[in-house]
């Protein structure tokens, strides 16, 4: 009987934001910028059922995200029937990253590449005056107790969408945590592939280098990140990741000194990201692992971290 009650509530959710989306946006347009992952996705389906071609929806190819990521998101969509512009903005990207090694400036490069350079012209060129963000109760919480900052976190922190970029935020996930999220996306019948897919930050790989974003350092950690989705996406944890470090060790390749790079995976326990356990993974499973990303080209160290959360957070930036 509990369970029947919270799909119910769910069900409630589902009709009461497409209500109040048809209702706030009227005759307006509105534009969102869908990630992959499932929070924009659920937002964008909600978004598509309240709107119709009034909502203009695309995908920003920031040079920062997983291998074949762009294309293949779009392609999703067009199944769902669902249109997506893909926007190549992979130049701006990389140049506001450039020579940026501090964690904050670093996500504040991408919100404001985002905001004030891509997405303006994306909304001059839609005509909307309604941005649609997949933000979530956990990225409210984490920004204003100054945790990170969260890169669409906006009103919460002060900053007036209307008057700094000339349209108004609708967050019709705000009172939502990731396991309702996914509880929304099951009753949507969005597809397992992305009801079901691991939590990806929204500055992408950014948040998993340590020191500065450039395109070679970018190779490493997307070769390092397909291994370990691959490895990993039967454990059913809640997320698992590669992160690049700014140091090197000293290590041997083909009887040589070599200078390497280090790879640290992380593969944690979670409902919503609040709280987190790293997984005891099987001896067999690390010893997969670090031979195949020992076999990326300049990597020769790899580690697992089994830090909670807290003291840590899930992301190294």
């Amino acid at each position: 009987m509990k369970q029947n009650r919270v799909i119910m509530d769910y069900k409630k959710f589902i009709a009461g934001q497409v209500e109040s989306i048809k209702r706030e946006v009227g005759g307006g347009i509105a534009i969102n910028a869908l990630s992959g992952g499932v929070d924009s996705a659920v937002l964008t389906v909600l978004a598509h059922r309240a709107l119709g071609n009034q909502l203009k929806t695309i995908f920003v190819d920031n040079a920062i995200m997983r291998e074949g990521e762009p294309q293949s998101v779009v392609n999703a969509f067009d199944d769902l029937g669902i249109p997506v512009e893909l926007v190549d903005a992979r130049k701006a990207f990389l140049k506001a990253l450039k020579g940026l090694t501090d964690p904050e400036e670093k996500r504040q490069a991408v919100t404001q590449t985002f905001y004030k350079d891509v997405f303006v012209k994306a909304v001059k060129r839609s005509k909307a005056t309604y941005l649609m963000h997949g933000t979530i109760l956990t990225d409210i919480e984490e920004t204003v107790a100054g945790i990170k900052r969260q890169h669409n976190i906006l009103a919460q922190i002060g900053i007036d969408p209307e008057k700094a970029y000339g349209y108004k935020v609708l967050e019709p996930l705000a009172t939502l945590r990731k396991d309702g999220v996914r509880q929304v996306a099951r009753l949507l019948r969005l597809p397992k592939s992305i009801a079901e897919r691991i939590p990806f930050p929204g500055p992408a790989l950014a948040t998993r280098i340590v020191g500065e974003v450039t395109e070679e350092r970018l190779a490493t950690v997307r070769a390092a990140t397909a291994i370990v989705e691959e490895e990993l996406k039967n454990t059913g944890a809640f997320q698992y990741l590669a992160v690049l470090l700014n140091d090197c060790a000293t290590g041997i390749r083909d009887g040589k000194r070599e200078f390497g790079q280090i790879i640290v995976v992380r593969c944690i326990d979670s409902v919503d990201a609040r709280q987190a356990t790293a997984r005891e993974l099987p001896w067999k499973t690390l010893h997969r692992l670090t031979r195949r990303i020992t076999s990326i080209p300049g990597v020769n160290r790899c580690l697992y971290d089994l830090t909670p959360k807290p003291p840590a957070t899930v992301e190294y930036i």
